[in-house]
């Protein structure tokens, strides 16, 4: 298989878990599974993610790319952006760090932004606070990740563009990955291609 059909979703034929990556990381430089690869075959990154697990004797996931200390990171990181709250599990429970490291080892692209995101967050903290981004306490990470989320941040320290452009990557991933998930799909309310005799609307904004 070299990729999708034109309507979306995946050749009914054998395929390889190489080229179920394939397809996902050809939207690299879009940086969003969601508006460029098939939902499908998103889904079926998870489901081999799943079944890694399953037949794991620990019940886990081994990263595929990431060693030890980089894929915490990402972990803390995933849940960070998209943390757990009483309606739904969060990127973590969701398996988006599993998604994310299972298709960056299988992209040169992914590799040099998220593995060097990681490195340059590291080394960020270290100048700043004297340790690792996974050693600095809550408001020393709160700090650094304030100043890479805004692009605007880059324009006045050129320092931090590497930390820019890494976290928006690393947002976006962490978003395909939770809502091409089970939980995030469920979090959506998604039931398909749904004919509507009229449109709602979008809820009110509460007030401030």
């Amino acid at each position: 298989m070299t990729g999708s059909r034109r309507d979306g979703t995946l050749p009914k034929t054998s395929i390889s878990r190489r080229s179920i990556l394939k397809t996902l990381t050809m939207g690299a430089a879009a940086t969003s599974v969601l508006r460029v690869i098939p939902l499908q075959a998103a889904e079926h990154a998870h489901r081999m993610i799943m079944a890694e697990k399953k037949a794991a004797a620990t019940g886990a996931y081994t990263p595929k790319y990431f060693d030890a200390h980089g894929y915490k990171t990402l972990q803390a990181l995933c849940g960070t952006i998209f943390p757990a709250d009483s309606d739904s599990g969060g990127a973590v429970e969701a398996g988006a760090p599993e998604f994310i490291d299972l298709l960056t080892s299988e992209n040169k692209d992914y590799q040099t932004v998220l593995g060097g995101g990681i490195m340059w967050l590291d080394g960020a903290c270290i100048d700043r606070y004297g340790k690792t981004y996974l050693d600095c306490a809550a408001q020393q990470q709160k700090e650094i990740l304030d100043k890479i989320a805004y692009r605007k941040n880059a324009v006045a320290d050129p320092s931090l563009n590497q930390g820019v452009a890494f976290f928006s990557f690393l947002r976006n991933m962490t978003a395909d990955g939770f809502f091409t998930s089970e939980i995030g799909i469920k979090y959506l309310g998604y039931v398909g291609n749904t004919f509507l005799k009229e449109f709602p609307g979008c809820p009110p904004v509460p007030e401030a």
